[in-house]
């Protein structure tokens, strides 16, 4: 039996990127996964399509689309009614939500003086506060069921800082103490909540750097490599899975010992 047969997980932001690759493989691993995307409809009802398709679509996670499915939902995590209102339907239409995967984020970068007020409180709550919003509303269901998982993914800024992004290092920051705190407060319950804290990524991001800037990155980090996405989403599938029933309250750094 797949890791996650039968599990019913919500992932935040997954049409594209880290995101993206957590989708297909909670798929792979035989979850059902309820997704959210915000801006791009054609690219998430894709994704849908190639997971959810009897011939399956093999990709670098390995699915194949033999194993669950995904449904796709417009939602502005930075909104607190659109939050929970899905968070009610999703739990109308599942019954049980077994997981939850917060990886709804934006990006301002900039350099402090150049930040406006608005760059600096668009991060903070999309990526912090949106991720407190859907803690918040799936919080009660998963204490009823006194079952349950929540995964925030943060960033090595988080935990180190990086010149220009203020706004995201901050935001990053406070998925840690939001993490601990919660994972404090329902443990009683057996709702296990975790941090995953990644390094560099290979994403559209990333794409973007040119040969100097990724030979800098990649000379900073001990592995000299930069992570594949699938990297990220299986030790997320990890931590939603049997085998991590005693882990709670971590921040997981998975940066090829970046922050060593």
């Amino acid at each position: 039996m797949s890791a996650l047969q039968g599990k019913n997980v919500i992932v935040t932001g997954g049409s594209r990127g880290i995101g993206e690759s957590i989708v297909r493989r909670l798929c792979a691993d035989g979850a059902h996964v309820f997704a959210t995307y915000n801006s791009n409809e054609a690219t998430a009802q894709a994704i849908a399509d190639s997971i959810n398709s009897p011939v399956g679509s093999s990709g670098s996670n390995g699915s194949d689309g033999s194993g669950g499915s995904v449904e796709f939902d417009k939602v502005d995590v930075s909104n607190e009614t659109s939050v929970k209102e899905y968070i009610e339907s999703v739990v109308k239409r599942a019954e049980r939500v077994d997981g939850l995967v917060n990886n709804a984020g934006i990006t301002r970068d900039g350099l402090i003086m150049r930040m406006s007020t608005a760059d600096w409180e668009d991060v903070l709550k999309t990526n912090l506060t949106g991720t407190f919003f859907m803690c918040r509303a799936i919080a009660r269901p998963m204490m009823g069921q006194r079952a349950g998982r929540i995964v925030n993914i943060g960033s090595i800024v988080g935990l180190g800082g990086n010149a220009g992004q203020v706004n995201y290092s901050s935001a990053k920051a406070g998925l840690v103490g939001l993490t601990r705190s919660l994972a404090k407060e329902l443990a009683s319950r057996n709702v296990l909540v975790n941090c995953i804290a990644p390094g560099f990524v290979e994403t559209d991001m990333t794409g973007k750097l040119t040969e100097d800037q990724r030979a800098a990155y990649t000379n900073s980090i001990p592995l000299k490599r930069i992570a594949h996405a699938d990297e990220i989403s299986q030790v997320v599938s990890f931590l939603l899975s049997d085998a991590a029933s005693y882990i709670t309250g971590q921040v997981l750094n998975v940066d090829g010992g970046l922050a060593l």
